[in-house]
């Protein structure tokens, strides 16, 4: 598992201005294949896309279930994948590693808020802190700042963030709904990789956002959300 979180981290160094690591988000086994079989190099699962393929509404999954899936997924692919985890699921940090690492991944997401509020930066960098800790390097830790999806516009927040969490001992920071015109400064701020949400057919491509300072990007649950689209035409069709 080490040696696959290793892997999963290698990809994200060196990245050149431009070609940011595209990590497709699968919601079940075959929607990963898929996306092995079209050459990505790692995936990325998204917590809403699996629950909405479990039939729950967002952040509403159990955790067992999000651990289940999780396995299934990994046990689909040949390749590294990393899974949101929402916050973590009110687990204590050792629990929380080794449910995932039981599962077969080799990193996640954590958010820093509950319920729409947004967490203590300092409280979450010290849990941030034990999860690495508990993990040491076996999983690839990127810290979600929802200060833009909170509503908090002003960078130095999110930077603020970011950084408290990089000292933590995050690998990376997504600082999620962050306007791309802002990504050179909220790179230059956390000094690290950062990921970058992305809206297919309504944010930049992976490219430009690359270019303005995305280490990776990743698409939440937007492309599970286009097949379903398409499953709707052709359901209509019928």
């Amino acid at each position: 598992m080490t040696a696959g979180a290793e892997v999963f981290r290698g990809l994200h160094l060196g990245r050149a201005p431009g070609d940011p690591l595209v990590l497709p988000g699968p919601w079940d086994a075959m929607s990963a294949r898929v996306f092995e079989e079209a050459g990505f190099p790692a995936l990325a699962i998204p917590s809403a896309g699996v629950a909405a393929s479990l039939g729950y509404a967002d952040g509403r999954t159990p955790a067992d279930e999000m651990f289940a899936a999780v396995e299934r997924i990994v046990r689909a692919v040949d390749v590294p994948v990393s899974a949101d985890l929402e916050g973590g699921y009110g687990l204590a940090p050792k629990e929380l590693v080794e449910r995932l690492l039981g599962a077969g991944a080799v990193g996640c997401n954590l958010e820093d808020s509950a319920a729409g509020v947004l967490r203590d930066p300092h409280e979450h960098a010290e849990w941030l802190a034990e999860v690495r800790a508990a993990s040491g390097d076996r999983l690839f830790l990127n810290a979600r700042v929802d200060t833009f999806l909170r509503g908090v516009a002003d960078p130095d927040r999110a930077v603020e963030r970011a950084a408290l969490y990089v000292a933590a001992g995050a690998d990376c920071v997504y600082p999620i709904g962050a306007p791309a015109d802002l990504l050179p400064l909220l790179r230059a701020g956390a000094e690290g990789p950062l990921n970058a949400l992305a809206r297919p057919g309504r944010d930049p491509s992976p490219a430009v956002l690359g270019g303005l300072g995305a280490t990776r990007v990743t698409f939440g649950p937007w492309l599970q959300r286009e097949a379903s689209d398409a499953l709707r035409e052709s359901a209509a069709r019928l």
